[in-house]
């Protein structure tokens, strides 16, 4: 990012939001993984950004940037907890 990078605090702080929002999201209730899963997805998406050419700035985009990453990240995890979870019977919902 080339206009109005932030800082290490703030990348953290920022990432912690979206990473418990995606989780909000996605349903997963993970027990602060979602921390580290926010502030992967933040990183990931806007290098990948980056590299394509984008170069946009600021903690807004950061925190839509790291929700959607951290979205992408959670998609196989919330795979695995709808294919594995115990059939409850008809009576019970």
């Amino acid at each position: 990012m080339t206009e109005g990078e932030i800082g290490w605090i703030t990348a953290i702080i920022v990432g912690f939001i979206a990473g418990w929002m995606a989780d909000k999201f996605m349903h997963t209730h993970l027990p602060f993984g979602w921390a580290a899963i926010g502030m992967s997805g933040a990183f990931i998406l806007n290098a990948v950004a980056e590299r394509a050419g984008y170069h946009w700035g600021g903690w807004v985009t950061y925190l839509l940037l790291g929700f959607f990453g951290a979205c992408i990240l959670l998609i196989p995890l919330r795979i695995y907890i709808v294919r594995t979870r115990v059939p409850r019977p008809p009576n019970e919902w």
